[in-house]
């Protein structure tokens, strides 16, 4: 349940008090900090996922509703965020090292590269092309690594909406990448190894 005093204090940073919102900031700041520390032993990233997060409370205030106490609402939001942060650096770890376990991909060095650029460029084009929140949800899906679950709650959309949309988005970007299906499939496969 929350405290009053919290209450009182998210009543006035909804109405857009920034001295309301500073002395939450100063109030926990360090605390939080730490708290991401436990997971991230980054101090930077700490601060960096800390500092999102009391953004994010900023945009959204009118929307949030806090039924729990503050700190308590606080400390989920930042291990939320460390967790995506994690899973982020899991998905980046496991391309290198596939990357690095695969002599085969620095073979024609110049050539992959171009491919590789030629492939971003049109993998980035064809997403531009799709409808923004397909875009987003598949982008979620396939390059952060979110599970439906995830996904669901962050935009706040059903399962199956993010299904729909993420099949949607591999449909139309099968059609536009075909030229470079094999290609990708070859990655996938050493990358899935």
């Amino acid at each position: 349940m929350i405290k009053r005093e919290e209450q009182i204090l998210l009543d006035r940073i909804k109405d857009g008090e920034k001295s309301a919102f500073s002395q939450v900031f100063i109030y926990y700041y360090s605390d939080l900090v730490t708290f991401a520390n436990t997971f991230l032993h980054d101090t930077d990233t700490s601060e960096e996922i800390v500092q999102e997060v009391f953004i994010t409370l900023w945009k959204n205030r009118n929307k949030i509703e806090i039924t729990v106490s503050l700190k308590s609402f606080l400390l989920k939001s930042i291990q939320n965020r460390c967790i995506d942060r994690l899973r982020h650096l899991k998905i980046r770890d496991k391309y290198q090292s596939t990357i690095l376990n695969h002599p085969m991909l620095f073979e024609n060095n110049t050539e992959n590269y171009i491919l590789y650029s030629e492939l971003e460029k049109s993998l980035k084009s064809a997403l531009k092309k799709l409808p923004d929140d397909v875009s987003n949800t598949f982008s979620l899906s396939r390059f952060e690594g979110l599970t439906y679950n995830e996904i669901s709650k962050k935009l706040d959309i059903s399962v199956r909406t993010v299904e729909v949309r993420v099949s949607k988005a591999l449909v139309l970007l099968r059609d536009q990448l075909k030229e470079y299906l094999l290609t990708i499939l070859f990655l996938l496969m050493l990358m899935s190894q």
